[in-house]
C-alpha cells in the first residue's frame, strides 16, 4: 500500500519568500485586528506572482472593452482635488473630491506600482481608481463601503485580493461576535450589482470629472445601494 502523500510534501514550489511571510501575517492580523490598508498592499504583493492572478487578468482580458485598456495601458492625467470641488456638486469629480477630504485621504497615498506586465498594470490602475470606484458604486469610504465595494469588485474582476479580504473580515466578524446575516447580504448584494454593472476597469474616469455622476451611474448600469445596519455610511453621495 502507498504512503498517503504529505500536505507539507505535496507541493514545496509554493516557498515562503518574503512577500509571502508578510501576506500572511497581514491575513492573521486582519482577522485579529479587522483590515488596514498596508496589510492590503502586502497581501496583493505576494498573490501578484500566483497563478491565480495571471487567471483573472485572462479572465479580464476575454472582456474586449478591458482588452482595450491593457493594450493601451492608459493611465489617467494627474488632477487636483482642490480643482475637483470647484465643479458642480452633482458631478463626479465633486463627489470624489468631497469623499477623499471627507476620509482626510490625500490623491496617490498608495504605493508606486512600476508597470511591468499586465499584472503589474492591474495593480496600479485599481489603486489610481479605488476610490473612484466607491464613490460610483455608492459604496463610499466606510465600514459599509468597505464590505459592498469588496463584493462588488469581486464581482467585476474576480480579483483573488478582493476574495481574501472578505474571508479575513468574515473570520473578523465572528471573532468580534458581530452580525454575519447583515455582512452576508452586504457582501451578495455588492457582488450582484457588480456583475449586473459595465466594466469600472475599462472607464477613463479622469477625462469626464465633469459629468454628472447620475449620468455615470445610468450608463453603467449601477444598481441602487441599499444601505443596512449596522453598517451605515457616514454620508450618502
Amino acid at each position: 500500500m502507498s504512503k498517503p502523500t504529505s500536505i507539507i510534501d505535496a507541493d514545496i514550489s509554493l516557498s515562503f519568500t518574503p512577500e509571502v511571510v508578510k501576506a500572511v501575517q497581514a491575513f492573521l492580523s486582519f482577522i485579529n485586528n479587522g483590515v488596514d490598508i498596508q496589510g492590503i498592499f502586502d497581501v496583493e504583493d505576494a498573490l501578484a506572482k500566483q497563478e491565480v492572478v495571471a487567471a483573472q487578468i485572462t479572465y479580464l482580458k476575454s472582456i474586449p472593452e478591458i482588452a482595450q485598456i491593457f493594450e493601451e495601458r492608459y493611465i489617467g492625467p494627474t488632477y487636483n482635488v482642490e480643482e475637483l470641488l470647484k465643479l458642480p456638486e452633482d458631478s463626479l469629480g465633486f463627489a470624489y473630491a468631497y469623499n477623499l477630504r471627507g476620509v482626510n485621504y490625500p490623491p496617490g497615498f498608495y504605493p508606486e506600482v512600476e508597470v511591468l506586465d499586465d499584472v503589474s498594470y492591474y495593480s496600479l490602475r485599481m489603486r489610481q481608481t479605488h476610490d473612484i470606484w466607491h464613490t460610483v458604486s455608492g459604496y463610499g469610504l466606510t465600514l459599509f463601503g468597505g464590505v459592498g465595494l469588496a463584493g462588488f469588485q469581486f464581482g467585476q474582476n474576480r480579483d483573488p485580493l478582493a476574495f481574501l479580504l472578505i474571508a479575513a473580515d468574515i473570520l473578523n466578524s465572528i471573532k468580534s461576535h458581530r452580525d454575519l446575516d447583515t455582512y452576508m447580504l452586504i457582501v451578495q448584494e455588492g457582488y450582484n450589482a457588480g456583475r449586473k454593472a459595465k466594466p469600472f476597469l475599462a472607464q477613463k474616469w479622469e477625462e469626464a470629472w465633469e459629468k454628472p455622476l447620475a449620468e455615470w451611474r445610468a450608463e453603467l448600469n449601477v444598481a441602487p445601494v441599499t444601505y443596512r445596519t449596522p453598517y451605515l455610511p457616514l454620508a450618502d453621495v
